[in-house]
């Protein structure tokens, strides 16, 4: 699935309405402003069917357009054929992660690299928590969050 001669990544959450619509909407941003945007394959999805055709949270995209950055984005759930598909899958938190590699055992071709969205953050922060029960202001760290993250991973993949 990567663009030719590229790569690909899938950044996923529990509902795909917060934390991994904005991640994909910052990464897509990134390698737009890098001017790799040919070079990548960039969605997100959901672990659960719970938001399945949803645009992202509002004050997710309120959050997104204060900082100049738009997406179009509905929800999906995750499918087998993006375990095959993908080179990375980026996860939020670590329910996400166990619910990532039970999918990915029942997959025979998992090429796709399961890993914490985190484990890119230079200020060591591992876990990116759900805002949706939250306020304005932790839809801004989840942004702040996927901004280091993703400008690392980057940055690693380029």
């Amino acid at each position: 699935m990567a663009a030719p001669g590229g790569k690909s990544v899938l950044f996923v959450c529990l509902g795909n309405i917060c934390r991994s619509p904005i991640a994909e909407a910052v990464f897509q941003k990134l390698v737009t402003d890098s001017g790799v945007s040919d070079k990548w394959i960039i969605d997100s999805g959901a672990t659960s069917d719970w938001n399945i055709g949803s645009l992202p949270d509002h004050r997710g995209l309120a959050c997104l357009r204060k900082h100049g950055i738009e997406t179009d984005h509905r929800a999906r759930q995750i499918t087998k054929d993006d375990f095959m598909k993908f080179d990375h899958i980026l996860c939020m938190d670590e329910s996400n992660l166990r619910d990532l590699n039970k999918k990915a055992s029942s997959v025979n071709k998992c090429k796709a690299k399961i890993e914490l969205l985190g484990c890119y953050d230079p200020e060591k922060q591992l876990i990116i928590q759900d805002p949706y029960y939250g306020s304005d202001k932790d839809f801004e760290t989840v942004y702040e969050q996927c901004v280091r993250c993703c400008k690392a991973f980057l940055e690693q993949h380029s």
